[in-house]
């Protein structure tokens, strides 16, 4: 507590506490909107509330108020089936009220929580449009913490020249691998591979000096993660790469699409396992799905995707697709004893 701010627990699921859960989900989103103007990424209440009923993550909640007005949101989020070591922070301060201690205080208390639940490892995120800089970077380590990671934040322009994808998705190895497009209902047939895929995006693409562990996946958590995304309110389209000879999965990307803007697709995964790499299935797979995303969800205008600096294989990918660099974000770590 504080003479000029306090930090309160918030419940998203709580209907007695919705107003102020759109307002702690608006200083989120406002950060984004000072960062990158009307290229923001956002979130809806009811795609948070959905994250928190997925119950793969526990989840913790603050909102920092001062003079009856949210000025501050943090959440913190425990993964449950893995990596029982690690802590994901998620802060905003409202620019109107930097400078006064607020995001120090749910800092300490963001490690207070990390600390209690038994966490030794805690990963933050900074971001900035392409030409700025990261205007967090001296308080981050002043924390204590360090650069894991860094990312580049791309954008593809909707419509894509037609002829050039199709191009890219009937090139050199379609005899031996087959690309599939779904939108919104995955295949049950799908799932054994799917999980499979999933653990291994936790272990196959690159880390930086992240110090994760392997994901544990299996069908139900496949299930729940993809069940959630829907109830969210968001649609889907998934392609997959399946190894004719062999018919298993071994390759997949994702892309989510928000029902409240529909005009903006994110990129989620895209991962070809090491084993079947070198015949240019990211490329196809990313293709045949903005392929598919301009055919069903024609009112989408860009993609937008997020890879490692050093992942130099899906940038070039990204290149030949034609997105363009638009921002960075960085994985910041602290390991405490």
């Amino acid at each position: 507590m504080s003479e000029h701010f306090d930090i309160r627990p918030l419940d998203p699921l709580d209907p007695a506490q919705e107003v102020v859960t759109e307002h702690w989900l608006g200083v989120h989103n406002g950060i984004q909107r000072e960062l990158f103007g009307d290229t923001g990424s956002s979130w809806t209440v009811s795609e948070m509330r959905a994250f928190h009923r997925r119950g793969d993550r526990r989840r913790v909640a603050l909102v920092a108020s001062q003079a009856g007005e949210v000025v501050g949101a943090l959440e913190v989020m425990m993964p449950l089936h893995d990596n029982h070591h690690m802590a994901m922070l998620w802060l905003s301060v409202h620019s109107a009220a930097r400078g006064q201690g607020i995001g120090s205080a749910l800092l300490d208390q963001a490690e207070r929580i990390a600390a209690d639940n038994g966490r030794t490892t805690i990963l933050a995120e900074t971001e900035w449009a392409a030409g700025d800089s990261d205007t967090r970077e001296g308080w981050a380590k002043a924390r204590g913490y360090a650069i894991a990671q860094t990312t580049l934040r791309s954008r593809q322009a909707l419509p894509a020249d037609r002829d050039q994808l199709t191009t890219i998705v009937e090139g050199p190895g379609t005899d031996a691998y087959l690309v599939e497009t779904i939108v919104d209902e995955l295949p049950q047939a799908w799932f054994d591979d799917l999980a499979l895929l999933r653990r291994r995006m936790s272990t196959d693409a690159p880390l930086g000096d992240l110090q994760t562990e392997e994901e544990v996946w299996d069908v139900d958590r496949v299930r729940a993660q993809h069940e959630s995304i829907r109830a969210g309110g968001r649609r889907v389209l998934v392609s997959v790469a399946r190894h004719v000879p062999t018919g298993h999965l071994v390759g997949y990307t994702d892309l989510h699409v928000p029902t409240g803007d529909g005009t903006l697709a994110y990129q989620q995964d895209t991962l070809v396992v090491r084993e079947h790499r070198g015949h240019g299935l990211g490329a196809r797979l990313k293709a045949a799905t903005a392929l598919r995303l301009m055919d069903e969800l024609p009112d989408v205008r860009s993609i937008r995707t997020w890879n490692a600096d050093d992942n130099t294989h899906m940038l070039a990918v990204n290149r030949q697709l034609g997105y363009v660099v638009d921002g960075y974000s960085r994985e910041w770590q602290k390991v405490v004893s």
